[in-house]
């Protein structure tokens, strides 16, 4: 007696997006002084789930990531450590010393790194210029909120940006909406 086996259906896996949206300058970038080496375009203001999307990619792009700084006016929730690939990362926050539009990251093998954290939420086409200057490699060099002060000014010049979407300032839990 024989059996026959049939295959099991076909079944669509879904697409899931990449965690963390970010935009690299090529290898040998600045890393860590105050010139930008990319940016960073978190989905949410969600400071813990996000850091550790961000870690989550770039461990294997950098090396284990073991330390990060934020400064805290835009993040509501602010952790001393995240738990990234079985390791644990601290997380420092400064006021005076770091930039509010920047991260600090800095890796277990290649050093420190500094991105422009481009608000949640940004407009699709203004975060894609943001990106697009904040990696370029032969662009000047610029500090983040150097680079997002240039974005506003190139708004309030246009009096529009295609999404509808200003800049605005909201005191310590500072939340922007870029616009260009």
């Amino acid at each position: 007696m024989s059996a026959t086996i049939s295959p099991p259906p076909l079944r669509a896996v879904p697409f899931s997006a990449p965690t963390a949206r970010l935009a690299l300058k090529s290898e040998g970038a600045s890393r860590g002084s105050a010139e930008l080496d990319g940016a960073w375009w978190p989905r949410s203001h969600d400071l813990p789930s996000e850091l550790c999307a961000l870690a989550d990619v770039l461990d294997p792009l950098w090396g284990r990531i073991t330390r990060m700084a934020v400064n805290p006016h835009p993040w509501p929730n602010l952790p001393p450590t995240i738990f990234v690939n079985g390791h644990v990362v601290r997380v420092g926050w400064f006021t005076a010393a770091l930039d509010p539009h920047a991260i600090f990251l800095l890796s277990f093998t290649t050093g420190p790194w500094n991105l422009l954290v481009i608000p949640p939420e940004t407009g699709a086409a203004s975060a894609a210029r943001l990106m697009a200057a904040a990696s370029a490699d032969a662009a000047p060099p610029m500090t983040a909120t150097a680079l997002m002060t240039a974005a506003r000014c190139a708004s309030r010049e246009t009096g529009k940006d295609g999404s509808g979407g200003v800049f605005a300032s909201r005191g310590r839990d500072q939340q922007h909406a870029v616009g260009m």
